[in-house]
This record gives structure tokens, C-alpha cells and sequence, in this order.
């Protein structure tokens, strides 16, 4: 007898819809799957480590001493891909734009994420939206520092001379919005120092110049400034932050020579581009803050005048977007414009 065509057109049409579900079926679980097989086996190859420095700066050895450490633990090279330039601007946008894949990270100064926004209209990146934050890296102090034939011997002899110069006084910073340049800006508004910004790449041109006379005095880390003024080529006049630097002890504070208002920490942190898998961030961060805590890893970083933090994704969040009122409110005070 002749099946009818009808009904085998009908369970036709019926087996092969179930056919296709069950395919799309199967290729999402396979997906899904992949997914998180690859987040598994995070990394599978090197991860590059943005950082917003010109070699031998401050936060280009920071993450030079994390990655080194950082890629024993993680089983993959952590490779360190300096971009400064535009006050942190460049690399940060670059590291905004990276797959959010784990496998390029960004650490960083707070400027990038506070001073930037505030400053520049035209900001490619959203300091909250474009990034995961993982973990505060440090806090740190830097210091005001003239050239070591200075006819001062102490900020307040540096106040009254400034004051008695005749013209403004020159003073170098890695960036305009940068928490060194917006400690300048608290020394003319609070104290009448008359001061000329003159923003660099990095603190170690800033210094030379100081040295050899081409700029009056810089902001700059304990880093760059300790070994020159021990060899007499460098005069520090004085520590930002609430009480001295264990690292150098014997340099007084702001305050304590009379010039409060420079107590505001100075810090850095990791961040992944937004999108990035949580359980990578939660890795991530896990790590760095392991290597944080090696003893090896904290002592370098003291001596350069980094106090080592390390904290959770969400702790690091909290602390920076809590940051973010006070120090948009002295840039708007300050009427900083980028230059």
C-alpha cells in the first residue's frame, strides 16, 4: 500500500525541527563549555601587562618586581609593554580597548582614573564603565625636591624664596591632573607660592632638569629621589602623606614642617578590561595579591616608597570610587586645565 505523502511530509518536518533543536542544543552547551574550559585553563599563553610609565619610572619597576613574580605563580610570562604619554591617557585607553579575554591587564597611577576624567572632555575611556577593577596595588609618597646648591635648606626657606623670586617657580610633574601636579596646585592656592607647571613623560627627566638647572624643583618618588639626595646631587625638602615613610624616616612630613593639606594617599592599581570573565578577575587579583605578599616583593616596594595593599575586586572598587569626590573637587578647585 502507498504511504501517504501528507503524512510523511508532516513527521518530516517534525524530525527534523527536533533535529535542529537538539543541534542548537548541543552547540550551546558546547559553547558554554568552551567558555568555561578556557577560563580554566587561564592562561594558556603570555599575558601583557600595560603600564602607563617610561621605563624607570615609578610604576614601571612596580610592575616589573610584580611580574616577575607574577609569572612564576600564573605558569605563563607576564610581559611589561610601557605606554605612557597624554598623563596616562594613552595606555590606559589602550588597555580599555583590549578583549576582555584575561590576557591584558593594565596597572596604573590614580590620576588615570580620577584627574582624567574631570580634565579632559573628550576622554576615550569611562574610568567605570571600560574596566574591572582587581586590586589596589599600593599607596605611596612623593616628595618636593631642588637642586642640592639651592640657597634653601627647608620648605619654609623654599616658601620664602619663592616668594621673593621675582617670576614663578618651575615645577615638573608626570602629567597634568596627576596627583603630583594637583600637590603643586595646593602649595600656590593654600600658601601663595608662585609656581610655573611644567608637565613630563616620566620623573626621571624631571629630576635631570632640576639638577642641571632647567627647572626650579619637581614632585617626584622616593624612588628616583632617595639615591640622589644620599650623594649630595638632590636637596628633598619634604614627604607628602599623613606621618613619614618608614623608607626614609629621617625626611619630615608637609605638616609637620607647617604646611598641612598634602595627606591624601597616592595610589596604584591593577584593572581588566570590562567583560572580562569574573572568575579570571577573582584569579587575577588572588595572585597579585599573593605576590604582594611575598616579603621580597613588599621590601623592594617599601624602598621605593610603595606601601603594599592588596585587596579584593570589590574593596579596590569601593576605595577608588570613594576616592573620586575628594579629588575631582581640588581639580575643579583648581581650575587645572590640560595643557
Amino acid at each position: 500500500m502507498r504511504r501517504r505523502a501528507g503524512n510523511n511530509s508532516a513527521k518530516e518536518k517534525s524530525m527534523n525541527g527536533r533535529i535542529a533543536r537538539g543541534l542548537a542544543l548541543a552547540v550551546a552547551t558546547a559553547a558554554l563549555c568552551g567558555g568555561a574550559q578556557a577560563q580554566d585553563k587561564w592562561p594558556s599563553r603570555p599575558v601583557r601587562l600595560i603600564s602607563t610609565s617610561v621605563a624607570g619610572g615609578n610604576i614601571d619597576v612596580m610592575c616589573r618586581i610584580i611580574a616577575e613574580k607574577l609569572s612564576l605563580r600564573l605558569g605563563q610570562p607576564v610581559l611589561v609593554d610601557n605606554r605612557p604619554g597624554a598623563a596616562t591617557v594613552l595606555g590606559t585607553a589602550e588597555a580599555a580597548k583590549a578583549p576582555p579575554d584575561g590576557y591584558t591587564f593594565l596597572i596604573t597611577i590614580m590620576s588615570s582614573m580620577v584627574g582624567n576624567r574631570v580634565l579632559r572632555a573628550n576622554l576615550p575611556y569611562d574610568p567605570v564603565k571600560d574596566f574591572e577593577p582587581v586590586t589596589q596595588i599600593s599607596t605611596g609618597n612623593v616628595l618636593l625636591v631642588g637642586p642640592a646648591g639651592a640657597p634653601y635648606r627647608d620648605l619654609k626657606g623654599f616658601v620664602e624664596w619663592a616668594k621673593k623670586l621675582g617670576r614663578p617657580v618651575s615645577y615638573g610633574s608626570i602629567g597634568v591632573g596627576t596627583s603630583l601636579h594637583l600637590f603643586g596646585v595646593i602649595l600656590e592656592k593654600e600658601y601663595g607660592v608662585p609656581l610655573n607647571h611644567v608637565p613630563y613623560k616620566g620623573e626621571v627627566q624631571a629630576t635631570t632638569d632640576v639638577m642641571n638647572g632647567t627647572l626650579d624643583v619637581a614632585w617626584v618618588s622616593i624612588l628616583i629621589a632617595k639615591p640622589l639626595a644620599s650623594a649630595g646631587k638632590l636637596r628633598a625638602l619634604a614627604i607628602t602623606g599623613p606621618k613619614r615613610f618608614v623608607a626614609w624616616p629621617e625626611l619630615s612630613t608637609f605638616a609637620e614642617q607647617g604646611f598641612p593639606g598634602f595627606e591624601m594617599p597616592v595610589w596604584g592599581g591593577a584593572y581588566l578590561p570590562a567583560g572580562t570573565p569574573k572568575p579570571i578577575v577573582e584569579r587575577l587579583s588572588r595572585e597579585i595579591v599573593e605576590v604582594l605578599r611575598m616579603p621580597e616583593v613588599s621590601e623592594r616596594l617599601i624602598a621605593m616608597g610603595q606601601l603594599p595593599i592588596g585587596n579584593t575586586p570589590e574593596e579596590f572598587a569601593e576605595n577608588y570610587r570613594r576616592d573620586f569626590p575628594r579629588w575631582e573637587a581640588l581639580i575643579k578647585a583648581s581650575g587645572a586645565k590640560v595643557e
